[in-house]
């Protein structure tokens, strides 16, 4: 599902090709992106996209060095998410 993002999200996935993303096959990198570093209007935009639980995932399962301790730990309160732990990048 290939969809063209709004002008709202642009900043918060500024290293990606968006023509490129999928909102199902980079569901997780956009939820992280935006639930990290997103305004009130591009969270919203994500809240219209990706269900509740999509989004649950994304913090339960938080992509390795990519979450701010603050900004996880937010959004775990509001989407009423335990054990939420953001999780170090592992260098080979």
């Amino acid at each position: 599902m290939n969809q063209q993002f709004p002008p709202i999200v642009a900043p918060f996935l500024w290293s990606y090709d968006l023509s490129r993303l999928d909102l199902i096959r980079d569901k997780k990198r956009i939820i992280t992106n935006i639930l990290n570093y997103g305004t009130k209007e591009a969270t919203d935009w994500l809240f219209t996209i990706y269900s509740r639980e999509d989004l649950k995932d994304a913090i339960r399962h938080p992509l390795p060095g990519e979450w701010s301790k603050k900004s996880l730990n937010f959004w775990a309160i509001i989407l009423d998410v335990s054990n939420a732990k953001p999780t170090a990048r592992r260098i080979p």
